[in-house]
């Protein structure tokens, strides 16, 4: 929220966003680890956060300080419904599968999709920590059922994860397309605004948990919606190659996060 209040100064500079940034060094140690990622072989480390700031636009700046923060938030948080580091490593995964889809489809802004898909399942998080014993009713009756967990949730609670999740970013004031994409990327046919970015999560979400799952992509509760091949120009052979390639980046390194 600093970060927003000072981006929202038409006067700033990217001093003030390093010196905003290196301040808290958590924060800075965070934001080190994410720009110097495996994933985007950089050829050398970057050490610094004033050399980070520097290179990055300052959206890859505000979504990196964003996912940080928001990891930062859970940490240390214990659920019995969920193991928080396999949620964290779960969402990631859906976000390098993200990222991987927008590039394949020309989307200038990967990396915002990066961060889309990194917390498309906030709402759970809530949900887990402030009613466990629904959330874990609703698992079990999507399970047994084969049905999908959106609408169960809607049945059983009245409202879903993904709504729940729109809630929330629009009380953080993120941006739009993370609100529109988050809330309808389980209905995707229903948005009229960022209707790509929306096609694009509901096509990563559907792959990595058929996959994670050991579900069969494009069949029962992974369906993809119609509209979505019609919006992206993807089809379901290209989709699977995609999800090879990024299950392979995700495995590089996936054992060593730490959120």
């Amino acid at each position: 929220m600093n970060l927003k209040e000072l981006l929202d100064d038409p006067d700033y500079t990217m001093a003030e966003v390093a010196l905003l940034v290196g301040r808290d060094p958590g924060m800075a140690a965070r934001f080190l680890r994410a720009v110097n990622n495996p994933l985007d072989r950089r050829v050398a480390k970057i050490e610094t956060v004033s050399h980070a700031v520097s290179l990055l636009g300052i959206r890859q700046v505000h979504d990196i300080v964003l996912s940080a923060s928001v990891a930062e938030a859970f940490n240390g948080i214990k659920t019995e419904v969920m193991d928080m580091r396999k949620f964290w490593q779960r969402s990631f995964y859906c976000a390098v599968m993200t990222k991987r889809l927008a590039l394949t489809c020309g989307l200038m802004e990967s990396d915002r999709l990066f961060v889309i898909g990194l917390l498309h399942d906030i709402g759970h998080l809530f949900m887990y920590m402030s009613i466990p014993k629904e959330s874990q009713q609703v698992i079990m009756e999507a399970r047994n059922g084969e049905r999908p967990l959106f609408q169960v949730e809607r049945d059983m609670l009245g409202f879903d994860y993904a709504k729940l999740g729109a809630y929330v970013m629009r009380h953080w004031d993120l941006p739009k397309s993370f609100q529109a994409a988050t809330c309808f990327h389980p209905e995707p046919g229903i948005v009229n605004k960022f209707v790509m970015e929306t096609a694009l999560l509901h096509l990563g979400v559907l792959l990595v948990m058929s996959d994670l799952e050991e579900g069969e992509f494009g069949q029962g509760v992974f369906t993809v919606s119609p509209s979505v091949w019609q919006t992206t120009g993807l089809n379901e052979e290209q989709c699977l190659e995609l999800r090879q390639r990024a299950a392979g980046e995700y495995g590089e390194v996936a054992s060593s996060l730490s959120f």
